[in-house]
């Protein structure tokens, strides 16, 4: 089975814009950037998507992704940021290689990504999502 790109630019056979790493993850400029400062963070090993995560990995890589955000802060003092995970190609997922996009967020300029949240506060009854809430408290005690 082939590498990944993300897989490749842990393993050092491509280059990245590289700003962090560890032993666990590597964080690294995101070659076609939305914003400037558009940075990801992935583990080093490779894990396709949240499902897969480990608890340790994943406390780990939540560790990185808070320092990534605040240097990104302090670098940049963007208007905004955004945090983003895609699973499954359905969910926007182009890589199958867990990775976290740090996007910084400018009022000011354009910075190419059109995400905003339209909720639909009818979209299920207050039985429903009482119903909802249950099913996914079984399966956390299961």
């Amino acid at each position: 089975m082939s590498k990944t790109i993300f897989e490749q630019i842990a393993d050092g056979e491509i280059p990245a814009n590289i700003l962090y790493e560890d032993e666990t993850c590597i964080a690294f400029m995101d070659a076609f950037p939305l914003s400037k400062g558009h940075t990801l963070v992935i583990p080093r090993k490779p894990i396709e998507n949240i499902y897969d995560l480990d608890e340790e990995t994943g406390a780990h890589i939540m560790k990185v992704v808070t320092k990534m955000a605040n240097a990104l802060k302090s670098t940049f003092n963007p208007d905004g940021l955004n945090v983003i995970q895609n699973n499954g190609s359905y969910a926007s997922q182009s890589v199958f290689h867990l990775h976290f996009h740090l996007i910084p967020r400018y009022k000011a300029e354009y910075d190419g990504f059109g995400y905003e949240w339209q909720s639909d506060e009818n979209l299920h009854s207050d039985e429903e999502k009482k119903e909802i809430a249950r099913s996914i408290r079984e399966q956390l005690n299961a």
